[in-house]
């Protein structure tokens, strides 16, 4: 199991040092609270480059749903093609487009997620987000699919 010890350019404190650890060992999301400029986003950036894996960014407004993190629907797109009689507007999955939760789902190798500015939304949010993620999971036809270390900077 790799563990996080802070890097050259990161002085971790042992208390988040065991919460970072805490959520790599168990693949479980760590929220990370703290006032503007105090290191939260790179945090998620140092704990990706320190265990070596692929760090993925969400970048939440006021109006993101929690669903846009699995996957869009691209209904102007299909709109156009059924116009335009392209062959494509028959199969649905030509107009989804996966999400930031999607795209760590499928990644080879679990990465760091960060959903950066997730205060900016509903406390609802959060609690859709988890719940359409852990639905997604289960329901996913990639059964491969598992939990995935996520970093939510507030």
């Amino acid at each position: 199991m790799q563990r996080f010890t802070g890097t050259n350019t990161y002085i971790v404190t042992p208390d988040l040092q065991v919460a970072v650890n805490a959520a790599i060992a168990l693949e479980r999301p760590l929220l990370v609270k703290g006032e503007p400029g105090s290191g939260k986003t790179i945090l998620a950036h140092e704990v990706a480059r320190a265990i070596a894996r692929d760090l993925i960014t969400w970048h939440i407004k006021s109006t993101t749903k929690a669903q846009q993190g699995l996957y869009e629907y691209d209904a102007v797109s299909r709109l156009r093609d059924g116009q335009l009689g392209d062959e494509r507007v028959h199969d649905i999955a030509n107009y989804i487009v996966p999400g930031k939760l999607w795209e760590a789902f499928e990644a080879p190798e679990a990465p760091v997620l960060l959903i950066d500015e997730i205060d900016k939304v509903t406390s609802n949010f959060r609690t859709t987000c988890c719940s359409s993620s852990i639905a997604w999971s289960s329901t996913s036809t990639r059964r491969a699919a598992r939990s995935r270390l996520g970093i939510a900077r507030l």
